[in-house]
């Protein structure tokens, strides 16, 4: 019965590993547990890959259109993105601004998560708590309102509106 309960504790008989408090992980196997979580790494790799397109290539040479514009003529509520994040990492904020302004709110979310996933790595702040269904809801709605206000200003841009 000891070997039960020392193999329930995560340890083998070989010696054990430190755990990450409150979770089941070793310490050193941190990885994202959140939809929040992954968005932000989504957004490190967003940022990173506009930095190194901005480094390589100047800015130049690349042209991803929109799907929905290409289609229909009318643009989606993230028109601008790719403008706007390279416009961002070379430091052109008026041209960022100018494409998509929503880009600064997605940088600052961004940061903010990788600030959080690194302290979350270290040990420093425990694993995210499941949210209550109202909190998902008005995740759900704060998203809408800003996707809503982003395609506005994009229908606005390309004289839609």
């Amino acid at each position: 019965m000891p070997r039960r309960r020392e193999l329930d504790r995560g340890m083998s008989t070989g010696g054990s590993r430190a755990r990450l408090p409150g979770t089941g992980q070793p310490a050193g196997a941190w990885r994202p547990g959140s939809v929040p979580e992954r968005l932000g790494l989504a957004g490190l790799g967003a940022a990173g890959a506009a930095v190194a397109y901005q480094a390589a290539l100047g800015g130049t040479g690349l042209w991803l259109p929109c799907p929905l514009r290409l289609l229909t003529g009318v643009p989606c509520p993230l028109c601008g993105m790719t403008t706007a994040a390279t416009g961002l990492a070379s430091g052109d904020l008026a041209t960022a601004l100018a494409a998509n302004p929503f880009v600064l709110l997605l940088a600052g979310f961004t940061l903010v998560m990788a600030v959080l996933m690194g302290a979350r790595a270290l040990g420093r702040v425990p694993p995210p708590a499941q949210w209550p269904d109202s909190r998902r809801r008005q995740g759900y709605w704060v998203t809408a309102g800003l996707a809503a206000a982003s395609w506005a200003f994009q229908l606005h841009r390309f004289g839609w509106v």
